[in-house]
């Protein structure tokens, strides 16, 4: 299970302060992205209430071989100018 493998850190890290918050919202973001849609930072925060700093953040953390090592794909915006992303788990297909 991704929970038992998900080791934060950092200078500001506290576990007493961050570990619960964290591990909720990595687990909350994984699973929304889980369904093989592609997502804005800004369709997931609408849904699921967590800033996009956070979100995004968050969907680095999951590229990291400690928390899963997960294929986190990106692709831009039709409108090249915009500088929108739309992102989705890769479980495996295309």
């Amino acid at each position: 299970m991704i929970q038992d493998t998900l080791r934060f850190d950092g200078d500001d890290y506290k576990p007493k302060y961050d570990k619960e918050r964290l591990t909720g919202q990595l687990l909350e973001i994984f699973n929304f992205i889980s369904d093989q849609e592609w997502h804005t930072l800004n369709d997931i925060e609408e849904d699921i209430g967590f800033p996009q700093a956070s979100i995004s953040a968050q969907l680095r953390n999951l590229r990291k071989e400690k928390f899963g090592g997960f294929t986190i794909n990106r692709k831009r915006s039709e409108e090249r100018t915009s500088g929108l992303y739309y992102y989705r788990l890769n479980n495996g297909g295309t």
